[in-house]
């Protein structure tokens, strides 16, 4: 059985972007839709290769990440990622843009794969031709894709009242789903972090910057610390799952 690696966002801010032929730039954030928790994009900063751009790259064109070196390999060449369509860095990124991405890469669209129930899939399955994909020109931007910039910092609102705000987001490594919110207390709490899922979550607001989670303050309170330089291992997971007395995904 293969074992699951979770790493915090935050601190893959920053790491290398490395191509078959050469450096392309750093890891400046990820774009993530709050539909099926999943990470669609990471946005490259490309620094003084291509000044003032940054370009989107789907976790599929990914190799494995070799964390100790806080390195990011993909199978993409510079040329490609020269050549990829420009997006606007001062615009929310757009249906119409992905749908440009991935005719020019030939990456499966994960919205239609999610359509029918592949929301994990579009990750590592190869691209075919889908036809009617024309029609996709038609749609407008999504609602659920978010970056993780604009995220932090949204405020959490448990059943009583406002418990702390967005600090991070906990991911696999290896197929880029968020498994955990990570919420810092320290307006309430001095000092601690803990983690909730993203499944837990039972209203966004965007317009106020809010997570609702139906959950009284005091059962965050006496939640397990979250220590983000000690990994994540499955006796913590059980500790917090039976706190909040929900059921495990992976019994």
């Amino acid at each position: 059985m293969m074992t699951t690696i979770l790493r915090s966002l935050k601190e893959m801010q920053g790491n290398k972007i490395i191509a078959p032929d050469g450096d392309i730039g750093k890891v400046h954030e990820f774009y993530f839709d709050d539909e099926f928790w999943m990470v669609r994009y990471i946005v490259v900063d490309t620094g003084h290769w291509l000044p003032g751009r940054r370009v989107l790259i789907s976790p599929m064109a990914f190799e494995e990440p070799d964390w100790k070196n806080k390195t990011l390999s993909i199978r993409l060449t510079r040329d490609q990622v020269e050549r990829s369509p420009a997006l606007d860095k001062d615009s929310p990124v757009s249906r119409q843009n992905e749908i440009q991405l991935s005719e020019y890469y030939d990456w499966s669209p994960y919205w239609q794969l999610a359509d029918v129930g592949s929301a994990i899939a579009p990750m590592t399955l190869p691209a075919p031709y889908i036809p009617g994909k024309e029609m996709l020109r038609k749609g407008k931007g999504d609602p659920h894709l978010k970056n993780t910039r604009e995220v932090i910092g949204y405020h959490i609102q448990a059943e009583d009242g406002v418990i702390g705000h967005v600090d991070d987001f906990v991911v696999d490594g290896s197929s880029w789903a968020i498994h955990y919110i990570v919420v810092n207390t320290k307006n309430w709490l001095p000092g601690k972090k803990v983690i909730i899922s993203p499944w837990w979550v039972d209203e966004i607001n965007w317009n106020e910057s809010k997570m609702h989670i139906c959950m009284p303050k005091q059962s965050i309170q006496n939640s397990p610390k979250y220590d983000f330089t000690i990994p994540i291992n499955r006796e913590y997971e059980d500790k917090l799952y039976e706190h909040y007395d929900r059921p495990k995904h992976w019994d």
